[in-house]
């Protein structure tokens, strides 16, 4: 005899998003493992476990009404993936991010305006695959990354991130508070951000050379 899990398509569809939310979670703490033994490259590890972590944000904020506590859930279906609770719910950023955040501690660098700045960008560009496009979104988050890339005086004041975020902000102020970004122009500043955001990073390990 089958047994249905579900009553209604709302049903199915909340046991859809727990089987996507479990395999996640499952996935982040094998890539993990994989990079601590050394079986991974760093790129090719930092390139996945950034896909999964958006895919974690986008998913968990999809489910927050049912699924309020990641740590509950886990401990519901006894995954026993600590490694990708700590990626996914603490840190947030892959580990190769922290190892750079970390050399840029060990020079004159203010760690957490490094910090603050690296989760300015995560939150821009995750806000922007929400589809989060309307300019009273878009414009306080480009404002507090603009202002976060300013404090760093390692930076230089023609680098990229600070030139491209200037040109954004300019470019909002002069819309209203409800229009939205067409598709073109959303894509087109994902864009700016991750090339920003690759830079910033290049740039860490180098910091106060």
């Amino acid at each position: 005899m089958e047994v249905k899990l579900w009553n209604d398509k709302r049903e199915r569809e909340m046991y859809d998003s727990f089987a996507d939310l479990f395999a996640i979670i499952k996935a982040t703490e094998k890539l993990e493992r994989a990079y601590v033994r050394d079986v991974i490259s760093p790129i090719e590890y930092e390139t996945e476990c950034q896909k999964l972590i958006t895919h974690f944000k986008t998913l968990s904020s999809t489910v927050k009404d049912i699924v309020p506590s990641i740590e509950r859930f886990h401990d519901t279906y006894k995954m026993d993936c600590p490694a990708a609770l700590n990626r996914l719910v603490t840190s947030g950023v892959p580990a190769t991010v922290e190892h750079r955040v970390a050399a840029a501690m060990s020079s004159n660098t203010s760690a957490s305006i490094v910090a603050e700045c690296v989760q300015n960008f995560i939150t821009a560009m995750d806000s922007l695959k929400l589809n989060m496009v309307a300019v009273d979104q878009v414009y306080p988050l480009l404002s507090d990354l603009s202002a976060s890339l300013n404090k760093l005086t390692i930076l230089p004041p023609d680098f990229e991130g600070k030139t491209k975020m200037r040109e954004w902000i300019t470019r909002l102020s002069k819309m209203g508070a409800a229009d939205e970004l067409t598709e073109q122009q959303a894509r087109q500043l994902h864009f700016d951000l991750e090339s920003s955001y690759n830079s910033f990073m290049a740039a860490l390990p180098t910091a106060g050379t």
